[in-house]
């Protein structure tokens, strides 16, 4: 730091007398140039000197220090003040309220298609279109071991498959979902389960699971393989056993519905088959052959299952069935199988089956098969199925084939 050039006039080793004169002198003048003040004591000159002394260093300083401050000779830091920081809390930016939400319902969509004005309401069954979402109907397949509770009707006999209020069916609520594509499709029907236990359990570990399993009315542990076949993704009918020819010599089994037995007792003893379990898209014939060509035993059968909103699957043995009759009329879905595909029990004889049941579905867009739950078969649809998927056929289960009176297809 640089200091005025008029200190440099002051000396501690100066002489005691010369101090005075030094301090009195003005600025740039000699001491011979002075003229002394008339009346002035020393020791006043002593107390003024001091006093202006220490003004000027106090200026000095002052001046030194703001030249020192206006000066920027790159040793200085400058000092920035910083504000203190304050702790941020992100807050989601303001949306909008949303709507209202409406009160939830199940079943069908229903939207007015050229309604009447509000202020009247359209005639019942008119102005309206019942349009159900697929997707919204088909049962996850995690839970689909479990029953609808609404698709259940507490009679004496058990619980029997309805329609619910809001217009479901059991036909629709426990139909297992497919593609919906265009292409070749086989539907491969495997009945019989629950008469034998290992040949239930081993269709139930082999078998994949677009293939449908048909459970016969009589069998045992029915509520056990329909949840474990369930579980596994597998759509599922059940077997009711109708009257074939040379009944009783020829017998399906208990409980079976005859031509001559009344009407009411033939439906009795349907309830009975459909109690046995639960989670089925219809019923399937076990033989039946005289049964199922006669109108007066069939008509009320096929009545009923309308009613309860089942399909009805007819294995294909006898050419002279009225279901097909029959079905339109009731609100029946009706599938109709292209034949068995195990009447000879020999592997390559069923291999043979199913390539014939393959050219059906390339010819005509879609084919049925129905077989037994037997070593020989459960083998040879599961290694066939394999190759077909390969070659372009879709494995499809039965309920994507029917003809549904309700869905207009």
């Amino acid at each position: 730091m640089c200091l005025p050039a008029f200190l440099g006039n002051y000396s501690s080793s100066a002489p005691e007398g010369q101090l005075t004169d030094n301090i009195e002198q003005p600025l740039g003048r000699s001491p011979s140039s002075r003229s002394k003040q008339p009346g002035t004591s020393p020791s006043n000159s002593i107390l003024g000197g001091g006093t202006a002394l220490l003004a000027i260093v106090a200026l000095a300083l002052t001046g030194a220090s703001a030249m020192i401050a206006m000066q920027d000779d790159g040793l200085r830091v400058p000092v920035r003040e910083v504000a203190p920081a304050v702790e941020q809390v992100a807050v989601a930016p303001a949306m909008p309220a949303p709507p209202a939400a409406k009160p939830s319902s199940e079943g069908p969509a229903i939207i007015k298609v050229n309604p009447e004005p509000e202020a009247a309401e359209p005639p019942s069954g008119q102005g309206i279109v019942v349009i159900r979402d697929p997707s919204t109907l088909a049962r996850n397949p995690r839970t689909a071991h479990l029953p609808d509770r609404d698709l259940l009707e507490q009679t004496p006999d058990g619980p029997l498959p309805i329609r619910a209020a809001d217009g479901r069916r059991p036909f629709d609520v426990y139909s297992m979902p497919w593609s919906g594509s265009r292409g070749a499709k086989v539907a491969i029907v495997i009945g019989g389960l629950g008469l034998s236990q290992t040949g239930t359990q081993a269709a139930i570990a082999n078998l994949p699971a677009e293939v449908t399993f048909g459970f016969a009315s009589t069998g045992n542990s029915l509520s056990r393989w329909m949840q474990e076949a369930r579980r596994a993704g597998h759509e599922i009918v059940m077997q009711v056993p109708l009257e074939p020819f040379d009944y009783p010599q020829v017998n399906p089994g208990r409980n079976t519905l005859i031509v001559d037995a009344r009407a009411e007792d033939n439906i009795r003893n349907l309830h009975w088959a459909l109690a046995r379990t639960t989670n089925y898209v219809g019923v399937m014939n076990h033989m039946g052959g005289r049964f199922v060509a006669e109108r007066q035993a069939m008509e009320p059968m096929m009545a009923e299952l309308g009613k309860r909103g089942l399909m009805y699957l007819d294995d294909g043995t006898s050419a002279r069935s009225v279901a097909p009759d029959l079905a339109d009329g009731n609100l029946v879905p009706l599938a109709v199988s292209d034949g068995a595909i195990d009447g000879t029990r020999e592997r390559g004889a069923i291999l043979k089956k199913l390539d014939e049941l393959e050219a059906t579905a390339r010819a005509k867009g879609s084919a049925i098969g129905t077989g037994s739950a037997f070593d020989e078969t459960v083998g040879a649809v599961r290694s066939w199925i394999a190759e077909a998927k390969r070659r372009g056929i879709e494995i499809v289960p039965v309920s994507a084939l029917a003809a549904d009176p309700e869905r207009g297809r």
